[in-house]
């Protein structure tokens, strides 16, 4: 790896990775496969000419043969903002190799978080009561029951051709920090694993409350005994929402690490775009800190998904590759 800062642009990111083999398979440790990739492939950033894609790769069907091509897992963004639909998936599907691994995240109103009226399908838009529909962002409690089970149907429906293909790694549970630890959030999250029943689920806290002192034990037990997936986490420390680098599997079938860089400065500020949140290239050293974490999460899980979510450009590709190369050295001077 070259010496570099933590914003040195899409031209040194790529030279960083100049040599270095894909990721395109899993990382075996032992039983285990280590799957790397990022937290998106059609980020704006990354799109851009000469970042990560190459010319002929201007098309979606383009671009998701080719970041397939590099690496072994990705995270679909979008489903978070708008209800996924099968069709998608069924391409998705037939544009990734057998093995490929999809984490996909949760619609916001499966999590306590709001959504915009205008991003809901036509026909649930029409049926909303007519004060709800006038609303510019709606919560899941704004909806009719029968609406609300409506939301969690279609999204079950829509990840059902990914599912049946082998390809569904995980449903992606991301709680705001406004989800705090309670009897009723933990009803929530009980409520979201019996809805997905039969579906792999990972779940993600944005409130650092769910890992204060004792709490932390009680989280993680909650969540292994309703078969959950803990999403480990590396995030800036010292806020409301900053969960701890803390290292734990919860499910024997999945272990996620999720790395969101550690852009501090740009964490909690209001009023800036999300990419801006999250413009953070690791060094050596940082990714170093992982690397005995991952092993030691594939010595209790059957898989571990390791997806950089620092999606500025081309650094979360140029960190995943840089991590997978670090993970498959590491396990092989260790045996």
């Amino acid at each position: 790896m070259i010496d570099r800062g933590h914003d040195p642009g899409a031209d040194v990111a790529r030279q960083a990775v100049e040599g270095l083999g894909g990721a395109e398979q899993p990382v075996r440790v032992g039983d285990a496969l280590v799957r790397f990739g990022t937290s998106s492939w059609t980020d704006p950033t990354l799109l851009e000419e000469g970042v990560f894609y190459p010319p002929e790769a201007h098309t979606p069907e383009a671009r998701l043969r080719h970041y397939a091509s590099r690496f072994s897992v990705v995270e679909v963004d979008s489903s978070y903002y708008a209800l996924p639909s099968r069709r998608n998936a069924e391409l998705w599907v037939a544009r990734t190799p057998a093995g490929f691994a999809f984490d996909i995240k949760a619609h916001a109103l499966m999590t306590g978080q709001p959504t915009e009226v205008s991003r809901l399908p036509a026909d649930l838009k029409r049926a909303l009561p007519e004060a709800t529909a006038a609303k510019q962002r709606i919560y899941a409690k704004d909806l009719p029951l029968e609406l609300r089970a409506q939301v969690w149907e279609r999204f079950r429906d829509a990840v059902e051709p990914m599912h049946a293909a082998g390809k569904l790694g995980a449903v992606m549970l991301q709680y705001p920090r406004w989800v705090t630890p309670g009897d009723r959030a933990r009803a929530g999250i009980a409520e979201a694993a019996e809805r997905l029943d039969g579906l792999p689920c990972a779940v993600e806290f944005r409130s650092a409350a769910w890992f204060a002192g004792a709490e932390a034990r009680g989280t993680l037990r909650f969540l292994e005994e309703h078969g959950l997936s803990y999403v480990m986490v590396d995030e800036p420390q010292g806020f409301a929402s900053s969960v701890p680098p803390l290292a734990a599997v919860t499910a024997k079938g999945l272990a996620v690490v999720r790395l969101h860089g550690r852009r501090a400065e740009a964490w909690e500020k209001q009023g800036i775009p999300v990419v801006e949140r999250f413009r953070y290239l690791y060094d050596a050293a940082e990714l170093g800190e992982w690397v005995p974490r991952i092993l030691g999460a594939a010595e209790q899980a059957r898989e571990v998904h390791v997806l950089m979510n620092n999606c500025y450009a081309n650094y979360g590709t140029t960190n995943a590759l840089e991590l997978a190369a670090m993970v498959r050295k590491a396990y092989a001077e260790r045996d």
